[in-house]
């Protein structure tokens, strides 16, 4: 609901905003009425495997982690699209970068982490972009921590 109301208020000034892939407008632009799909199907995803972690534990710190890894990337996914809509490139870079260290330190790929991404996002580039971006960044935290988790097992003593 609150997609459609953002497209409405979009409509209503000028038209549905699309954005250009690396801000080339030679490339494809992707207009932000995607996010009526977008949104609903990850928040419906997210929704699906909150309920499997938390019945598997139900104390409060599983429910802790579910909260800051759903609020931590929708604070930062704000924050990055403030810096960009205020042309704060050195900030919006800084932000990225940090982003991206978070996310090969703490769980960047679970579902709920992707959501608050995209919500944080969504009100300046959109729901597809940041699902992008979002998405590779998901894969690079999941890689990064699978990877340094199996070598953590290798090399333990027993």
């Amino acid at each position: 609901m609150a997609e459609g109301l953002h497209l409405g208020w979009e409509a209503s000034h000028g038209g549905i905003v699309s954005h250009h892939l690396f801000q080339h407008a030679d490339l494809p632009g992707l207009s932000n009425a995607w996010g009526l799909l977008v949104l609903p199907a990850l928040a419906a995803w997210a929704a699906g495997r909150w309920p499997a972690r938390s019945a598997a534990s139900t104390t409060t710190r599983a429910r802790r982690q579910v909260a800051l890894g759903f609020a931590l990337p929708l604070m930062l996914g704000a924050a990055l699209s403030l810096a960009f809509s205020f042309q704060q490139q050195t900030l919006t870079e800084t932000l990225f970068f940090s982003l991206m260290l978070l996310a090969l330190l703490l769980p960047a790929h679970r579902p709920e982490s992707l959501l608050g991404f995209v919500l944080g996002m969504s009100w300046t580039f959109g729901a597809v972009l940041p699902t992008l971006i979002g998405a590779v960044i998901a894969v690079v935290s999941w890689l990064v921590r699978s990877v340094v988790r199996r070598a953590w097992h290798v090399v333990r003593p027993a």
